[in-house]
């Protein structure tokens, strides 16, 4: 079976997301939002977890889990820079405090700059999941992703995705779509198809300035939108049984269960908590401000401070402040809103609390929409969602060969309602166009010649000529 095949039904985790050395990265990323944490400690800050604050974290994230395993995201910043022993000692705290027969998940996400064959031993050797930033072919990813000192760092990066393969661990690719990734979106994903990655998700960069200004560095909306829909077109064509795209996976499982499993996607949020080095607790990790500390694991429970009336406040926030637009609209279920922080535009009627990315996502999910449908429809049958590729390639077989076999003045396959001679036999190029005395428009040959490939619309359909 594929990725996609393997994963089509979700499994539930308990999951957190600690900063085991905060803020604190050796890159400088152009588009990076938690550098500005920085400003919430004081200047002589260490910026490490100390013993008493992990194991008063590891003890209440798993006595707080309601499931097995237990999931814990080690972030950052850049988490390499705790070093082995920490985590050996995290590691050690976990087995302690397990009830018999409950595992863990160890996940870590780094920008790979720092994975030398000893962190890709200690890894391997202790089952941890690897999320893997690169976004993209050099080009793309070196514009924006740099070293303090301004270096470009892609090629270090993919030294360690050969590191980590070569210790048997296959990475996670996660991949920003900016301002620079989204202007060429298949060069981009066909880049990283082709390195042989399992697993992509990308990741919309929307940040805004001290001012709330939308920054150079973010993409647009409407880039968004079309990102998206390139991507899906190839995916969906050619590489289902090959990686998972998280978003597209997620847009699955809602027409499978009802309902995404990442926060983004789903009704509510606010489930997974972000940890910071000092033992304070933030709502979520894209809200780690003054107005959302919850409290210290210093001086609370972790399964107090979820539980708490301020972050099922938030939780149901998602929900609850959606504006009408966003309620009567008809891809609600797959986009949900979209993320809380990105929140910050207003709908058409002036109504406040409209994602800023809502026009891409809508015109993702509408493009998209019923080969995902198709798709459940393949699961819901005990069959393999990845069938749907050929069922793609039969289908334009099949129309390929209605234009081969139509003639000039038969209605066009496409079904437009116009004459082939007047639809794609011209948009294919075979006839030449000539313009009457009137302004109307006919063909200059009576040949006819057979057709190749039809043209593409934005939703996969063959797109007819302008009305004459």
């Amino acid at each position: 079976m594929s990725s996609l095949d393997e994963r089509a039904v979700s499994t539930a985790t308990s999951v957190s997301i600690a900063k085991p050395v905060g803020p604190i990265c050796n890159l400088h990323c152009d588009y990076c939002y938690y550098l500005d944490t920085v400003d919430l400690f004081a200047r002589d800050e260490r910026f490490r977890m100390s013993e008493q604050v992990l194991e008063r974290y590891v003890a209440g994230a798993i006595a707080g889990a309601i499931t097995s395993p237990v999931h814990f995201v080690w972030h950052g910043g850049e988490p390499l820079l705790a070093g082995r022993a920490f985590y050996e000692s995290a590691f050690e705290l976990q087995r302690r405090y397990l009830p018999a027969g409950w595992t863990c998940l160890n996940s870590m996400q780094t920008n790979g700059t720092l994975l030398d064959d000893r962190w890709a031993t200690f890894i391997a050797e202790h089952h941890v999941a690897v999320g893997l930033s690169i976004d993209g072919h050099p080009a793309a990813h070196d514009r924006l992703r740099r070293d303090r000192r301004g270096r470009e760092t892609h090629a270090r990066v993919l030294a360690a995705l050969a590191r980590l393969r070569a210790h048997g661990v296959e990475p996670d690719i996660l991949c920003t779509v900016n301002a620079v990734s989204a202007t060429d979106p298949l060069t981009l994903y066909r880049y990283l198809r082709d390195l042989g990655v399992s697993w992509i998700q990308f990741i919309p960069v929307v940040a805004r300035d001290h001012d709330g200004v939308v920054t150079a560095q973010s993409v647009t909306p409407e880039a968004f939108g079309a990102f998206l829909c390139a991507v899906f077109d190839e995916w969906v064509r050619h590489d289902v049984n090959r990686l998972v795209v998280q978003g597209f996976l997620e847009g699955l499982f809602v027409t499978t269960s009802g309902h995404g499993t990442l926060c983004v996607s789903a009704e509510t949020c606010g489930q997974v908590l972000a940890i910071e080095h000092d033992g304070s607790v933030y709502s979520c990790d894209h809200f780690v401000d003054r107005a959302h500390r919850l409290g210290s694991l210093r001086t609370d429970s972790l399964s107090q401070l979820a539980n708490s009336t301020r972050q099922k406040d938030f939780t149901a926030a998602k929900r609850d402040a959606l504006p009408t637009q966003c309620r009567d609209c008809t891809v609600l279920a797959f986009c949900r809103g979209g993320c809380p922080k990105d929140r910050f535009t207003s709908t058409a009627a002036g109504e406040p609390g409209l994602n800023y990315l809502c026009a891409g996502y809508r015109r993702f999910f509408e493009h998209a929409r019923t080969r995902l449908e198709r798709m459940g429809e393949l699961v819901a049958r005990r069959q393999r969602p990845s069938l749907i590729m050929t069922e793609l390639a039969n289908a334009e077989a099949s129309r390929e060969r209605s234009f081969e076999l139509s003639r000039r003045n038969d209605p066009c396959p496409c079904g437009s309602g116009r004459k082939f001679k007047n639809c794609c036999l011209m948009l294919r190029g075979l006839i030449a166009p000539a313009t009457r005395r009137d302004g109307r428009v006919t063909s200059q040959s009576d040949v006819n010649t057979p057709a190749s490939t039809p043209t593409v619309g934005d939703a996969g359909e063959a797109k007819p000529a302008p009305t004459p």
